[in-house]
């Protein structure tokens, strides 16, 4: 419960700042031009509102929804997701948005993917100064990769260096998975040789499939923070300890503890003495000295104890950036964040990419069980990168569908008409809200069957 609650908070504060925004490059440009804007709402407000004020001689309603789907600002002229068809039945105004001259509506329409973009560089390059880069190289993690069936079958082993995709060297470990979905060959080290594995045009499509991570990097099971009642506490082992066997059976990797445990809990009689199958003898290495205790799992096997990371095994690059050379690299790092994210998009295209779908489920797993300000920031700069790109699409009720009809007014010196404008509007919230409906449905079908 607690884990949901840290990444259910983390999702709200992210989304609200990228939804404020976003809202707000849309609210900027309109002041500018003088259009004026009605309301201006965080979330949305179907029935009622959360909070509202007015300030005095203020033009604006501001205002706080309770659905937390996203947000809008309600622009005078306009059809939007609020389809106030009597607005546009009345009278043009000079204060209107229909209005203004067509640059000036693209300016209002890009405001929002702008602010987006330009805050995800902002804060990319914020991450670089306070943190710097930090970054591992496949070929330094020596245990090699563990690696899903579905990875197995393409003629990877555990225990793979990986180390070059069409004889160019692999790049960061978290980031390489690119690399090699869109290579032919990958080269790798097994057993001191290098071994060439060919790539299928799907896999990436088959790694969708599956929904399970295709690989992780292989460590020792070296015990990091260990909990105060838990078997591994009680049994008088301490933070370093590093496990080597389990119930006789040699434990070299975490993978292989983790594959005995696994075992030992499905194999468990149903109707055994409370607590006697999860009683094992483990074996241990202290400075260089092996000992031997016996150990109470709790109920889910586990012996409240948690490992070190790959960061504490093998090599970690780090690159630190002074203040204003943060700025350059962090654009760097946003336009290639975006680059890759439209690479990828292509994937999504497909029987399996419907099917790997996410609503709000997926997008906050992917904020840390814990609070880690770098990695909310990492992951809030790059939903703010998502946000800006879809926007940016010419679907009807988006963003991009208005800058296509703008950009059709421009090239063909007539408007698109205003019934025309409203059914593409519907028809956009449609295919919104179906979308969002299917993502979500993907949540919950990996929730209950996963």
């Amino acid at each position: 419960m607690e884990t949901f609650l840290i990444r259910a908070l983390q999702l709200i504060m992210s989304l609200s700042l990228l939804v404020v925004i976003h809202e707000g490059g849309h609210f900027l440009f309109a002041r500018l031009f003088k259009v004026r804007v009605e309301k201006f709402c965080l979330f949305f407000d179907p029935w009622f509102t959360l909070f509202k004020f007015k300030p005095k001689n203020s033009e604006t309603e501001y205002g706080v929804g309770w659905l937390p789907l996203g947000g809008y600002v309600k622009i005078s002229g306009m059809i939007d997701e609020s389809m106030d068809k009597e607005q546009m039945k009345q009278p043009e105004q000079s204060w209107e948005f229909r209005s203004k001259p067509a640059g000036q509506r693209l300016l209002i329409m890009i405001g929002g993917v702008l602010f987006n973009f330009l805050l995800a560089l902002f804060i990319y390059s914020m991450i670089l100064f306070a943190w710097g880069d930090s970054y591992m190289l496949p070929k330094d993690m020596k245990k090699g990769m563990q690696f899903s069936e579905v990875t197995k079958q393409v003629g990877f082993q555990d225990g793979d260096i990986l180390l070059k995709a069409d004889g160019e060297d692999l790049g960061r470990y978290s980031k390489m998975i690119r690399q090699i979905v869109n290579a032919k060959e990958v080269t790798v080290e097994r057993n001191g040789k290098n071994v060439y594995v060919q790539i299928p045009k799907d896999l990436m499509n088959r790694f969708m499939a599956a929904n399970i991570a295709p690989y992780h990097c292989r460590v020792p099971y070296v015990l990091d923070s260990i909990m105060p009642n838990g078997g591994y506490a009680k049994a008088g082992m301490q933070r370093g300890d590093s496990i080597i066997a389990v119930n006789g059976t040699l434990t070299p990797v975490f993978d292989d503890y983790d594959a005995v445990i696994n075992k030992l809990k499905s194999n468990a009689p149903k109707d055994s003495v409370k607590g006697a199958s999860r009683i094992v003898n483990i074996v241990y290495a202290r400075a260089g000295v092996a000992d031997t205790v016996t150990v109470q799992l709790d109920s889910s096997y586990k012996g409240s104890a948690y490992p070190y990371g790959p960061d504490h095994f093998f090599k970690v690059t780090t690159k630190e950036y002074g203040f204003f050379e943060s700025f350059p690299a962090g654009i760097a790092l946003g336009v290639n964040t975006l680059k890759g994210y439209v690479s990828d998009m292509k994937f999504v295209f497909s029987k399996e990419g419907a099917n790997s779908l996410g609503g709000f489920g997926t997008i906050g797993s992917i904020f840390p069980a814990q609070w880690d300000w770098h990695r909310f920031w990492e992951m809030t700069a790059f939903l703010s990168i998502i946000l800006a790109f879809m926007n940016i699409l010419p679907i009807p009720a988006l963003d991009g569908g208005h800058v296509l009809f703008l950009i059709y007014e421009i090239v063909a010196r007539r408007k698109p008409s205003d019934k025309f404008m409203e059914y593409a509007q519907m028809t956009g919230m449609v295919l919104l809200f179906a979308l969002l409906i299917w993502a979500n449905f993907n949540d919950v079908l990996r929730f209950f069957f996963k």
